[in-house]
C-alpha cells in the first residue's frame, strides 16, 4: 500500500510534506519504546507511536522508516517537525489509539 492511501484511509494530519508520498508500505511496527524499535522494526514500513520527540526521526531515519503516525491526538514540538523534514521522514497524527489504528492498517495489509 501507499502512504498516500494510507492518510486516506485513517483520515490522518500530515504534520510535514510526504517525500514519499508514493512510496510502498509492506509493514507496520507499534511501539512506544525508542530501544525495540531499533531492534525489531523492518525498514519501508509505518512506525506507531504515541512519542513525540525530536528522537522518533532519529530512530525512523536510521530503521528507514518512511512514515510515523503519533496517535492519541498527540502532536509532535517543531523541532521534531523540522529534524523530520529534513531526514525526509513523514509525520503524521491521528486521535485514535494506536490499537485501533493498527487494526485498520493490518487489514489493509492483509485484507
Amino acid at each position: 500500500m501507499k502512504i498516500s492511501e494510507v492518510i486516506s484511509k485513517l483520515q490522518l494530519t500530515a504534520y510535514t510534506r510526504m517525500p514519499g508520498g508514493e512510496e510502498l508500505i509492506n509493514n507496520v511496527y507499534v511501539s512506544d519504546l525508542l530501544s525495540d524499535v531499533m531492534a525489531n522494526a523492518h525498514e519501508k514500513g509505518i512506525w506507531i507511536t504515541l512519542q513525540t520527540h525530536i528522537n522518533v526521526v532519529a530512530v525512523a531515519a536510521m530503521k528507514n522508516i518512511p512514515a510515523v503516525i503519533i496517535v492519541n491526538g498527540r502532536k509532535p514540538d517543531d523541532d521534531t517537525l523540522k529534524k523530520a523534514t529534513d531526514e525526509g521522514v513523514a509525520i503524521l497524527g491521528t486521535d485514535m489509539h494506536a490499537f485501533e489504528a493498527a487494526g485498520i492498517l493490518y487489514n489493509m495489509l492483509n485484507g
